[in-house]
Parts: C-alpha cells; sequence; structure tokens
C-alpha cells in the first residue's frame, strides 16, 4: 500500500461504499431469517437456534479487541481479505450445514468475519476522506448500508420457504458470493498511504506498525479520556435503540400496544422509509452543527420517541391513535439515526492519533456489539416479566443521559473535532478538483 495514487481518492471511496453495500445485501438475505433456519429447517429446536445466535455475537466479541492492532499493524485491506474469507467461508456452511456442531461453528465464522469487516470498512473510509468529506462519506456507507440490508431481507422473504431447505441454501449462495465480490472489489482499490488529514485539519503521515502491539494500542485508547467518554455515550446510544428494535419494543408494541405483526412491519418500513428519504437532507443541516449538540439532540428526539411508544400503550379505544403514536417512535428513531451517521463515525476518526485509527474504530465496534448483545437481554427480560412500565421509564432516562453525555463530551473537544464545518467548504473545492482530474484521467 505504499506509493501515492494515481486515481482520485473519491474514486477509492466510492469502490469501498459499493463492497459495503453489497456485502449488506447479501446480510440482508440471511440475518432476519438465522432463527428460524436454525430452528425450523434444520430442526435443531429453539433452544440451539438461541444458540445459534449468541454464538455469533460472542465471536464478534472475541475477534474485535485484536482487530484494530492487526489493521494498524497491517494495513485495512489484508485483514478486510480476511473477513471477507471468513463469511464466505461461515456463509457456504451454513447453506449445507445439518447438524448442531456444524450450524454453531458457520455462525462463529460468519460472526467473526463480519465483525472484522466493520472498523475494516470504516478505517478504509477514514484513509479515503479527509475531516471536511469524512461526515458525507459516513453517511453514504449507512444510507447504501440501510438500503441494501432493506432490499437484501425484502428479496429474501419473498425467496424463503421452510418448507423448501433448498431456498435456504440459495439465500446462503448468495450471502457467500457478495462476500466474495467484497473481496474482489476491495482488491481493486489503490488506498491512500502518505497522508490524510487529522482532526485539526493538518496533515499527518498514516503510519502502520506503530506502538507495541495488543497492549500499547488498549493503552493509549484508554488515556484518552474523550475516546473513553464516547464509547460510553455509544453504549448508550446503541442500548437505547438498535438493542430493543428485535426484543423489547417488538414485544411492546404487541403486548401493549396490540397492534399486529404486519403492522409492527409496517413500524420498521416507517423507519427505513426515513433513513432513505431523510439522509441527505439531514446531512446537510448536520455539516453546519457541533457535532455534540447534534448528539444531544439525538437524545432529546429519542426521549420523545420513547414517550410516544409509553402513551401507545395507554390509550385505550382508539388503536388507529395507539398505532399512529407506534410508527412514529420507529419514524423518530430513524430520524435520530440519519443525524448520528455523519456525526460519530467521523468523531472516532477524528480523536484517533495516527496510526490507531483501526485501534479506535475496533473499540467503538466493540462497543456497539456489546449494547446489541446486553440490549435484547435486558428488554427482553423486562419484557418476559411484564414489567413495561419500568422498560419505558429506563430508555427515556437513556435517552436523556445521551443528551447529558453529549453535551459533557461537547466540553472536552478541541473545536477542530467538534465542528468539522470550517473544512467543509475546502473539502468540496477538493472534491470539485478531483472530479475535474477524474474526467481529465477517463479522456486519457
Amino acid at each position: 500500500m505504499g506509493g501515492s495514487v494515481s486515481r482520485p481518492v473519491s474514486a477509492e471511496l466510492r469502490r469501498i461504499q459499493l463492497g459495503n453495500a453489497l456485502a449488506a445485501f447479501g446480510n440482508g438475505f440471511t440475518m432476519p431469517f438465522l432463527f428460524v433456519y436454525a430452528a425450523q429447517v434444520r430442526k435443531l429446536g429453539d433452544g440451539a437456534a438461541g444458540a445459534v445466535m449468541a454464538v455469533f455475537a460472542a465471536a464478534a466479541l472475541l475477534v474485535l479487541p485484536f482487530t484494530g492492532r492487526a489493521i494498524d499493524r497491517r494495513g485495512p485491506l489484508p485483514v478486510a481479505f480476511f473477513g471477507s474469507a471468513l463469511a464466505v467461508v461461515g456463509a457456504t456452511g451454513f447453506g449445507v450445514s445439518s447438524t448442531a456442531a456444524l450450524v454453531l461453528g458457520s455462525s462463529a465464522l460468519m460472526g467473526a468475519g463480519v465483525a472484522v469487516l466493520q472498523p475494516t470498512l470504516a478505517t478504509m473510509i477514514v484513509w479515503c476522506s479527509t475531516t471536511g468529506t469524512r461526515s458525507r462519506a459516513f453517511a453514504t456507507q449507512f444510507f447504501l448500508n440501510n438500503l441494501g440490508l432493506g432490499i437484501g431481507g425484502l428479496l429474501g422473504g419473498l425467496m424463503v420457504d421452510v418448507h423448501r431447505p433448498g431456498s435456504f441454501t440459495v439465500l446462503f449462495a448468495v450471502e457467500a458470493a457478495m462476500f466474495v465480490v467484497l473481496g474482489l472489489v476491495l482488491a481493486s482499490v489503490r488506498l491512500p498511504a502518505v497522508e490524510r488529514d487529522g482532526g485539526d485539519g493538518a496533515s499527518v503521515p498514516q503510519e502502520l506498525g506503530r506502538g507495541r502491539g495488543f497492549a500499547d494500542g488498549w493503552r493509549t485508547l484508554l488515556r484518552d479520556r474523550s475516546m473513553v467518554l464516547l464509547c460510553v455515550l455509544g453504549f448508550v446510544l446503541f442500548f437505547a435503540c438498535y438493542g430493543q428494535f428485535e426484543s423489547g419494543l417488538s414485544a411492546y408494541a404487541v403486548e401493549v400496544t396490540r397492534i399486529s405483526t404486519s403492522t409492527l412491519g409496517v413500524a420498521l418500513a416507517a423507519n427505513t422509509a426515513v433513513i432513505v428519504l431523510a439522509q441527505y437532507v439531514v446531512l446537510r443541516w448536520v455539516e453546519r452543527r457541533r457535532r455534540s449538540r447534534v448528539v444531544a439532540l439525538v437524545g432529546a428526539i429519542w426521549a420523545v420517541a420513547w414517550l410516544a411508544a409509553g402513551a401507545s400503550g395507554l390509550v385505550r379505544g382508539a388503536p388507529a391513535v395507539a398505532t399512529a403514536f407506534l410508527i412514529s417512535t420507529y419514524a423518530l428513531f430513524g430520524l435520530g439515526e440519519t443525524m448520528l451517521s455523519p456525526t460519530v463515525a467521523p468523531l472516532v476518526a477524528d480523536l484517533a492519533p495516527s496510526g490507531f485509527v483501526g485501534q479506535y474504530n475496533s473499540a467503538f465496534a466493540l462497543v456497539k456489539q456489546l449494547a446489541l448483545s446486553v440490549g435484547p437481554s435486558v428488554g427482553g427480560l423486562l419484557a418476559a416479566t411484564g414489567t413495561y412500565a419500568a422498560y419505558i421509564v429506563m430508555l427515556v432516562v437513556c435517552s436523556v443521559s445521551i443528551s447529558g453525555l453529549a453535551v459533557w463530551l461537547g466540553r472536552r473537544l478541541a473545536p477542530g473535532q467538534d465542528r468539522a464545518y470550517g473544512s467543509v467548504v475546502v473539502a468540496r473545492q477538493d472534491v470539485a478538483r478531483e472530479s475535474a482530474e477524474a474526467e481529465v484521467h477517463s479522456f486519457v
């Protein structure tokens, strides 16, 4: 990865985002159906199917602490190839496995591969962007990721049939093929290895192999109080939103609000629709605001969302009103997500010292995975005991805590870290110049 890049950096960024979208498309084909596949198609029972999901999460938690230093020492491309290979083997194994041991092994490989890819692709986006273009780059990644997951899930749902095991084999084959394509797309990427924009707007060398290893990377991160605070904030963010989608919130919607599963599907569609329709409109507003204040506003929006969910369970004799409250909950979550995508991931990158971008991205991915593991457990436990009032109160408090933590974090951030708008104008001039260079390059 040494040497300069002849193509404009924006071209490399587009390749990375294309590969990410294709991998998300493949994931969308299978992820919603893993439990059903293990429990009903392979007839392993609900217990084994639950273990499959647990092993998937455990494998991700196991590999993420080591992924960051591998990225920073070897570069993101070799690590991305490794993650893609694990995912290919895992997806293929799912399609042909018939015993509990083989399905669990495939789940471990898949979970590890997908987990490795998350911080690796994020680091590649950082390398191919500047402080001014990074918000738009991560917003585009989030948009394409949701679009890929949505289209994949829709097509997978149309193709799958629990009475035809072969239909699931086709789904896993498609997923494996998408990870192969991801690897091929990334193989065409030539990463800039000389310089990138630092968080303060200055150019800094992209250093590989810095530090003494695993302990050195974590020691550096844990001494960074701003990053530690951001990780705490990230845990609460993911716990209060994504960690509840498939457990406590779904149970509340069905058991308390008493909507049908088809209406729940409409609510989920509303979430996706807001993300797809509003992402770039919101991005233009977010780019001009302090990042900490944007995250604080997300906390307030999500507090309103959880209050709306609570209100949906209190309405009696007006099912249309209750349904509207609940759908608005999912829509408000989507609005908050569009505000976070161009804010949090770029902030992680701008906090990272040169040579530790992979470590910081992996640590934040680990925090996300922890929240996605703890969130459903807590939500499911409260739902199982029927303590829904405590459930709503807990999540309103979490949302308010997000706002408080974000304001606290903002006081610790340097101006260039909290407000990237100062370099956005320059970055857009750079993008325009790169586009002109690309046209000349294609003409020649």
